[in-house]
């Protein structure tokens, strides 16, 4: 098969296309044919962490996919061959007490494709058969494959950790990111009202386009918890989404009205951040963690999908073999949406 590689040479880390043998799946397991893969803010942390590393192995990283099965090992039931699917990424032991209560993304063992064991962006990639399902008719595979990690993290994050209703109102930081539109889409489709932030104002009327309410220029009104709040006429909003991290949690504790929710999924400025703890009690904030999603948010996430009709804002479409310059649009951050790697896609071909 063809995939793209990090690999060390001469102490450098470079990204080389390379023709390796065809993975065979084991117990459980199936062999499925990529025909599109999306890029997301953890494959530069790999590339990162690939770079410091002094030695490091020959990685094949990517955690998005949308393909075809294409083969099956012992157990899995070969009805399965030649389905079009997507791929839940998140991987679990299945037998921890988390997991049991169908809480996949809090076992102790979660971890990702494209981390412990290659990833997708290559030909073919062999994953669990339970972390496979139908993918949405309405959907191409460039489309689909921009649908499972960040839309999978958002309604985790919008729906089953946020608990957010149709009328109430949400904030979501640094719109034009993969989560940060999910999270829109997903929260428009529970009928909230939806105030969106960003520094670029093209990528804010681009969001206005796909059903943002009210929208805040954080490089003009510094102050966005204070702007969020003459929004709702004082009050502030019910939910707050953070994808950002340190950079922004002070913001939306304050931007957040007595009683509401903060839900953090990441930290792209960084991990650690001056609080104010008073804030928090007296005003009786939330603050609640969510990482991807287990098993059931993942089908609910695509039944929503497809009774709804949503489709995933992609930003570009590239071939699986140009890894390098789609990896360097997303660690400049330009995109709006998803980046997307191809099986048949022409390099930076524009949705």
């Amino acid at each position: 098969m063809r995939t793209s590689v990090l690999a060390k040479r001469d102490g450098r880390t470079v990204i080389e296309v390379q023709t390796l043998p065809d993975p065979v799946p084991g117990p459980g397991e199936i062999l499925l044919e990529v025909r599109a893969a999306a890029l997301n803010h953890l494959d530069l942390y790999a590339l990162g962490h690939h770079r410091e590393a002094v030695e490091a192995p020959q990685q094949i990283i990517g955690s998005d996919a949308a393909g075809v099965v294409h083969s099956v090992g012992p157990d899995v039931n070969e009805a399965a061959l030649g389905g079009e699917v997507v791929l839940n990424p998140g991987l679990s032991c299945s037998v921890c007490e988390s997991c049991r209560k169908g809480q996949e993304s809090q076992c102790a063992e979660f971890d990702l494709v494209g981390r412990g064991v290659p990833g997708t962006f290559a030909e073919y990639v062999v994953v669990p058969a339970r972390n496979l399902s139908p993918k949405p008719t309405h959907l191409d595979f460039e489309q689909a494959a921009a649908l499972t990690l960040d839309h999978l993290t958002a309604w985790r994050m919008v729906r089953t950790r946020g608990r957010l209703r149709a009328g109430e109102t949400v904030l979501i930081h640094g719109i034009g990111g993969g989560a940060a539109l999910a999270s829109l889409q997903i929260a428009k489709m529970t009928g909230a009202v939806v105030i969106v932030s960003s520094s670029s104002d093209e990528k804010l009327e681009r969001a206005r386009s796909i059903g943002a309410d009210k929208i805040i220029n954080y490089r003009r009104q510094k102050q966005v918890a204070q702007e969020a709040r003459q929004l709702t006429n004082g009050r502030g909003a019910d939910l707050v989404i953070d994808t950002v991290g340190a950079a922004t949690l002070s913001e939306s504790v304050s931007a957040t009205t007595n009683g509401g929710r903060v839900v953090v999924c990441g930290a792209t400025t960084g991990a650690d951040i001056e609080i104010n703890v008073r804030e928090i009690f007296w005003r009786q904030i939330s603050i609640i963690g969510s990482t991807m999603g287990s098993h059931l948010d993942f089908r609910h996430m695509l039944d929503a999908v497809t009774e709804n009709g949503l489709v995933p804002v992609v930003d570009s479409v590239w071939h699986l073999s140009d890894l390098e310059p789609a990896l360097g649009r997303l660690e400049g951050a330009e995109q709006f949406g998803k980046i997307v790697l191809s099986a048949s896609g022409g390099s930076g071909r524009w949705p």
